[in-house]
């Protein structure tokens, strides 16, 4: 079984599988088979997103600051579940989503008709990826780029959500998309705590959901006034309010 306990700032686990003792060893089966479930889901969470900005021909209402502040956060991710080890399952959806915000962020650009920014964009994304996870990088800062993600998050969801309010509305933002990121990061806090035993992340994520939900605040009290504008307004007028 699985007994959890707190010592020095950490959530540790100590494995004492034993009979009489199945709900805990149920809680950990059911983080794996989620943190499966998060992962095989992050192949297309953003997929509504990239879909609607092409079917659009307009990143309206996206903001690329914000894409950028959340790729700082998904990078830290990627590399502090890399360098500490934990397993795949406990953050291999960021690999995916790292991917789909890249796209984001291009088509962002290539909607504004900024292309060649966005082909920078992508390859200095890359270039800085890889010498990330490469052993050239000390661990000291790939731990503080996640200690980062906190306020990476939350600056992230606060441009974004500036952005609805200046624009009354919130334009080509997917609501599948965000949904979808609230309802991952409610999970993941259940996982991390179960497959890491990582405070610093699980904060992260507990973060990540109450950001997360205040986007989802806005979908819902905007969705009328969204529809009505992206049904009147013709796509060759619509442009992004922030670069």
């Amino acid at each position: 079984m699985w007994s959890w306990r707190w010592s020095d700032g950490s959530i540790r686990q100590s494995p004492r599988c034993q009979r009489g003792q199945t709900g805990a060893c149920f809680k950990t089966l059911l983080s794996k088979v989620l943190g499966t479930a998060i992962i095989l889901g992050s192949l297309m969470v953003k997929l509504p997103q990239i879909v609607k900005v092409i079917a659009a021909k307009s990143a309206e209402g996206l903001s690329f600051p914000s894409v950028l502040v959340e790729l700082l956060a998904i990078t830290g991710s990627i590399a502090y579940g890399i360098k500490n080890s934990f397993p795949f399952s406990a953050w291999g959806e960021a690999l995916f989503v790292m991917v789909q915000t890249v796209i984001v962020g291009f088509l962002i650009q290539f909607y504004t008709k900024r292309t060649a920014k966005g082909v920078v964009f992508v390859l200095v994304y890359l270039g800085l990826l890889f010498l990330l996870l490469s052993p050239l990088t000390p661990s000291s800062v790939v731990t503080t780029m996640q200690a980062s993600n906190m306020p990476a998050v939350i600056v992230s969801r606060i441009i974004q959500g500036v952005t609805n309010f200046r624009n009354g509305h919130t334009g080509q933002l997917s609501a599948m998309t965000v949904f979808i990121l609230f309802a991952g990061s409610l999970v993941r806090v259940f996982t991390s705590v179960q497959e890491t035993g990582d405070t610093l992340l699980v904060v992260t994520y507990v973060v990540s959901v109450a950001c997360n939900l205040v986007i989802v605040v806005q979908i819902l009290y905007y969705w009328k006034r969204t529809q009505k504008i992206l049904n009147k307004v013709p796509d060759t007028e619509m442009t992004t309010v922030h670069e």
